[in-house]
């Protein structure tokens, strides 16, 4: 069992949580400040520190600060209500074991407790190893968003921005996978900006590339280097100096082309087109696609080796039909940037309208949603989105077949109807059971094997 200390000024959860904890048999004290907490923490180490990022009397960031600081040897899980991605960034780039968002259940502050006590274990094997072998080596309507702003409660997105800020301390390769639609060019610029803020950070669509022109476009040319070139051009690498370089779907990039790319990722030097001086490459490389690379590998359509270089580290952005709770998040995030954009103010939405959005399943992703807001919004008649509005956007969406890489297994088809029917029923047990045809108490038990939870 492991001692646990709580940091936070939600005096009704610190009791709530100290009693929960102490009944699974670990110890909890608790604290409601930052100076206490500070104070109590220098006289002994608990097993894990649980740290709200929001103090009455000091930023939960500066607590998690000063015990870097001082070497303290606890782990640090973050907590908070408040939708903010830099924050999640900067906890994680400080050192911060986890991060955790309310409203949280038990279950989720004993994962964390688990995945400390699995730490805490291989490390002290490593540890053991080292002593015997001496000699080897998401917010109101009203608040104002940030344009770059990722939203998002689910663990899948959470995660996400966790490894942004992990990846922001280094300038290794990234390669962003998911579906169209799914926010990647909003994850590359985010992990541009926690690690190069105001260096350029320079986007290609590989799919728009000429052959004839991509080599000019990319590296650049001297002066008389073909008809027409009637002065030196800078190339996109190198106006991109050390910010990012970011290749959008570049499994649409010519196979000729992907061959140059290869060669400036290895060596890190470039050439412009007629020149012979070599350039440094000096930006970091983030891809991303919405294609199955390794599949187009087998089919001659993608370098492998190119593939390798690109995937160092790998950010898989889930689809929106798998993080339905995260829904309301986003509509709130974008009616305000869509009320501003348009200079139409929504209020509200109606409870039906929502759970249509929640129950609907986003073959576009974050893009359809903010489009068929857009237009929502552009038809509304008055400050209370309603749900006939939304239905002339979403009736507008078509169906078609099925490719083969868009069928899931079987369980994860299930998680996903079972979520549907819930949300139809506005999560009422009863009703759900009687739609599935199982029992309520079948029901609860793939809510609790799918991790499914009521969206906020």
């Amino acid at each position: 069992m492991s001692s646990i200390f709580i940091i936070d000024d939600d005096r009704a959860l610190c009791r709530s949580l100290q009693i929960q904890l102490e009944a699974q048999g670990h110890e909890a004290r608790v604290a409601h400040t930052a100076s206490d907490g500070l104070t109590t923490l220098a006289e002994g180490t608990p097993d894990l520190v649980l740290l709200d990022l929001k103090l009455p009397d000091r930023s939960g960031l500066d607590v998690l600060h000063s015990l870097q600081e001082v070497h303290h040897a606890s782990p640090v899980v973050m907590i908070t209500g408040q939708q903010d991605m830099k924050a999640t960034i900067e906890a994680m780039r400080s050192g911060a074991f986890d991060y955790v968002r309310k409203p949280f259940e038990l279950d989720d502050v004993l994962l964390a407790i688990e995945k400390v006590e699995r730490f805490k274990a291989v490390r002290k094997e490593k540890q053991s190893r080292v002593l015997l072998e001496p000699d080897s080596d998401v917010g109101d309507f009203g608040r104002t968003q940030r344009p770059n702003e990722i939203v998002g409660a689910d663990k899948k997105i959470v995660e996400v921005v966790k490894q942004i800020g992990l990846l922001s301390m280094s300038r290794v390769t990234v390669l962003i996978e998911g579906e169209s639609g799914t926010g990647k060019e909003l994850v590359a610029r985010a992990l541009h900006e926690s690690t190069t803020p105001g260096k350029p950070f320079v986007a290609i669509n590989c799919s728009a590339l000429v052959p004839t022109l991509a080599e000019s476009e990319l590296f650049g040319h001297e002066k008389g280097a073909f008809t027409g070139a009637d002065a030196r051009k800078i190339g996109k690498l190198e106006f991109a100096d050390e910010g990012t370089v970011f290749f959008d779907e570049i499994g649409d990039m010519p196979l000729d082309i992907q061959a140059k790319i290869l060669r400036v990722i290895q060596e890190q030097v470039f050439e412009r087109v007629g020149g012979l001086e070599g350039i440094p490459f000096k930006a970091r490389v983030v891809a991303a696609t919405n294609l199955d690379l390794e599949a187009m590998i087998g089919e001659g359509r993608f370098r492998q080796d190119l593939f390798y270089r690109l995937a160092v580290s790998r950010i898989a952005l889930p689809p929106l039909r798998q993080r339905r709770r995260d829904i309301p998040l986003l509509v709130r995030h974008l009616m305000d940037r869509i009320g501003r954009k348009l200079h139409r103010r929504i209020e509200a939405i109606e409870e039906e309208a929502m759970r249509r959005l929640t129950s609907y399943d986003w073959p576009g992703n974050v893009r359809e949603l903010e489009n068929v807001l857009t237009r929502a919004v552009a038809l509304a008649r008055g400050t209370v989105l309603t749900a006939d509005e939304l239905e002339f956007s979403l009736g507008t969406a078509k169906t078609k077949a099925p490719a083969v890489s868009e069928i899931v297994p079987l369980e994860q088809a299930e998680k996903e109807h079972i979520e549907k029917a819930l949300l139809a029923s506005d999560w009422n047990i009863t009703r759900t059971s009687k739609l599935l045809r199982i029992s309520p108490t079948t029901l609860r038990k793939k809510i609790a094997d799918y991790d499914l939870r009521k969206p906020l």
